[in-house]
């Protein structure tokens, strides 16, 4: 049976006078995408950066499985089982992909402090970063300098760096950004792969993509939710459609 992982009930955030975020709930279920769309300053990094601790919220509260993580921390919250990737790769660029995932897959070792230990002796850990490596399709590019490999490939770095920290919740920001065609499709693949074991929140601009993957939409606009529901309800909504879709369309 599908299960809320992480579920977010009235979160605002203030910044002075701005209300980035504005009474936004969400939930996340095992086995199903939820998709945020919404026009450039609509909230929607905001509610990521909330979610994942980034940020503490001015009023709300975010539950992660059964615990209220509402204000902790990114690295506790992390660590209770949240995995995110950001707008810009965040890889360590002069490492390999392999070394790149290891360090990942090592954070969540019970002696993670252990400096002077060898890695090759964190025998668990490297079979994880391999098993990831593998499920992100870059165990070809597994010896490869992260700094040098593609764009799309950095990409599905990064995703695995997030899974070989054991995440249950992904949230996922504009993961298809910059990419050509073949590799947002392979993109689109792996995230349809990952979807059965976790549960993930999209925040995309690609309206092919999300419209590919999303079980779940949800469209703000300046900090609001303006609609909510399958992607077909969403499609057909003409406050949408006004607002966001029918501005898409309108310019090609």
């Amino acid at each position: 049976m599908p299960e809320v992982l992480l579920k977010a009930e009235g979160l605002t955030k203030r910044f002075g006078g701005l209300a980035a975020v504005n009474n936004v709930s969400v939930e996340l279920w095992r086995d199903r995408i939820h998709a945020v769309i919404g026009p450039n300053g609509a909230g929607k990094s905001t509610l990521t950066n909330l979610l994942s601790g980034d940020l503490p919220p001015t009023q709300g509260r975010i539950t992660l499985g059964n615990i209220d993580v509402t204000g902790w921390p990114p690295e506790k919250i992390s660590r209770q089982g949240l995995g995110r990737s950001y707008q810009k790769t965040n890889i360590f660029a002069p490492f390999s992909v392999w070394e790149n995932v290891r360090l990942a897959a090592q954070s969540r070792a019970p002696h993670a402090a252990r400096w002077l230990e060898k890695a090759t002796n964190f025998i668990a850990n490297n079979d994880r970063a391999m098993r990831t490596i593998e499920l992100c399709g870059l165990e070809n590019r597994k010896n490869a300098i992260a700094g040098a490999i593609s764009h799309g490939e950095q990409r599905q770095l990064e995703i695995a760096m997030t899974l070989a920290t054991g995440p249950q919740v992904l949230l996922l920001d504009e993961p298809l950004a910059g990419m050509g065609v073949a590799e947002a499709e392979r993109m689109v693949e792996l995230l349809l792969k990952l979807k059965k074991d976790h549960a993930m929140m999209l925040v995309e601009h690609d309206m092919d993509a999300v419209f590919a993957l999303a079980d779940h939409l949800t469209v703000m606009v300046n900090g609001q939710v303006i609609a909510s529901g399958t992607p077909a309800d969403v499609r057909a909504d003409a406050n949408v459609q006004s607002a966001y879709l029918g501005e898409e369309d309108a310019h090609g």
